[in-house]
């Protein structure tokens, strides 16, 4: 079985930032797969903007040097290299005057294309580019623009970030991008729960236990040491991307998959999210940050070993219990965590089923263990749904607790699209779906931010744990004193 590629109209996209990190890793490897793909309609360009003077054959060079790092040697076709690489084109521009803005809009031209433009830049940038693009003549009807976290740093700085950007765009024309979105198996949740009769049914109280997300990784700072360390886990992982994998499991079916009717059921999950106040921060939730330890089979330093200044009280682990206070879900625990330097990288949510109420088994068949669905989102993206099923052959019953499982690759004998491709094209289609909105930003912030400043009343109070654990022992005490356990399974 093949997927299906769509073509999307033609359009010019502007990459401010381009000459950095998340251009060269994610975004030009992103945009080549969909030139390989045929998803490109004529006369489709990419521009990327940066301070930098390049002109851009030098541009096209920096690219062709990131596909060489970040494509596979499967994945290049070196014809299809050369065509992507003569979309590209560059013009020098300072976000912060008006340097280079005259440059761009000639380069734009009256083109009628579809104008995207990609802020891959610190979030201070945001506004004076939005200005800016206004100001020099570059809005349209058909313009997007799209911003990457941190949307803010706090309930104030979003509303002010949103206020900044409502005053250029409309905002069918604001994609807040959250690379988690565009994964093929978050999506798929979507249809296992509004497609199949088999779930929807029990996805409640009556039937579901509790819910764990976790999104483990194994690195540490990298080359991120300066943001991480103003940042953290919380601001980093929870606010977004685990707050969103959240409400797409416990959000109410939406009328239909248009944008605001899905994310007006978001919104009203992260409305329903118990408040957590001094006390019950303190009780359920719990932050660490590593210390020197062994990773990928070597020794690696600590946290504040990685810092110049070798002082933070930046936590590098999250985890936490809430509750969703609606009919659904009254009484169903939803734990959360993530951390850098765990002993592996992993990003699943487990729906936990109820356990049977009787078993007309003999105890000699062994023991009858509760219903799982495990869905994967990396590394290798797929479904487990964990069943009791009987041990073939005679001799009697014997009970196996076994996986009906499903990997996207192999189901479907496809490449498994990077995130930033299906995101990437659905912002040149207009469709906000998999976009967050900014009530939802903002309604997210106003949930963390109790907890944050809680923390910062007792900034002492953050535990170590060793890089390549699971984190604290306190983690493991969270979900152990309502008698479950952690799911590491992986």
């Amino acid at each position: 079985m093949s997927s299906t590629i769509i073509p999307v109209d033609s359009c010019d996209f502007v990459i401010f930032g381009a000459t950095g990190d998340l251009a060269e890793r994610k975004l030009l490897p992103a945009l080549y797969h969909r030139q390989c793909a045929g998803q490109f309609t004529e006369p489709t360009r990419i521009i990327g903007a940066s301070r930098s003077e390049l002109s851009d054959q030098e541009f096209r060079d920096y690219a062709r040097n990131a596909l060489t790092e970040y494509v596979s040697e499967e994945e290049k076709d070196h014809g299809q290299v050369d065509a992507f690489l003569n979309r590209l084109f560059y013009v020098a521009v300072d976000a912060t005057s008006d340097e280079g803005w005259q440059a761009l809009h000639e380069k734009i031209g009256d083109s009628r294309a579809v104008r995207a433009f990609y802020l891959a830049v610190g979030p201070s940038l945001f506004g004076p580019i939005a200005e800016r693009i206004r100001d020099h003549d570059l809005l349209t009807d058909e313009t997007r623009i799209v911003v990457e976290k941190p949307l803010g740093r706090d309930l104030e700085s979003a509303v002010e970030l949103n206020r900044t950007l409502s005053s250029v765009f409309r905002e069918d024309q604001i994609f807040r991008i959250d690379h988690y979105l565009g994964k093929e198996t978050v999506q798929n949740l979507m249809v296992l729960r509004f497609g199949n009769a088999l779930y929807e049914p029990l996805w409640n109280s009556a039937h579901i236990d509790h819910v764990q997300i976790t999104v483990a990784e194994r690195v540490g700072l990298e080359s991120r040491a300066d943001y991480y360390d103003k940042s953290g886990a919380m601001r980093d992982m929870v606010q977004n991307h685990m707050l969103q994998l959240l409400c797409l499991v416990a959000m109410e079916p939406p009328a239909s998959l248009d944008a605001d009717a899905v994310r007006d059921e978001k919104l009203k999950v992260l409305r329903a999210l118990t408040p957590m106040t001094n006390d019950t921060v303190h009780r359920h939730t719990v932050r660490g940050q590593y210390r020197a330890g062994a990773s990928l089979g070597g020794a690696v330093k600590g946290y504040l070993d990685e810092l110049e200044s070798g002082k933070s009280e930046t936590e590098t682990f999250v985890a936490l219990k809430t509750e969703i206070g609606n009919w659904r879900w009254a009484g169903v625990p939803f734990y959360l965590r993530t951390g850098k330097r765990l002993a592996t990288r992993a990003s699943e949510i487990v729906v936990q089923f109820k356990p049977i109420p009787h078993s007309i088994f003999e105890e000699s068949a062994g023991e009858v263990v509760a219903n799982q669905l495990v869905i994967r989102l990396q590394p290798d993206e797929g479904v487990k749904q964990w069943m009791m099923v009987k041990d073939p052959g005679p001799g009697g019953m014997r009970l196996r607790h076994v996986p009906l499982d499903m990997y996207f690759a192999d189901a479907f004998n496809v490449r498994n699209p990077d995130a930033y491709e299906r995101l990437l094209t659905d912002v040149v289609r207009g469709n906000q779906t998999l976009f967050m909105r900014g009530d939802e930003v903002e309604a997210a912030w106003k949930w963390i931010d109790p907890i944050m400043r809680a923390w910062h009343e007792r900034p002492g109070d953050i535990a170590g744990y060793t890089a390549g654990s699971w984190g604290p022992a306190a983690a493991i005490g969270l979900i152990e004193r309502d008698g479950r356990s952690w799911h590491e399974s992986f």
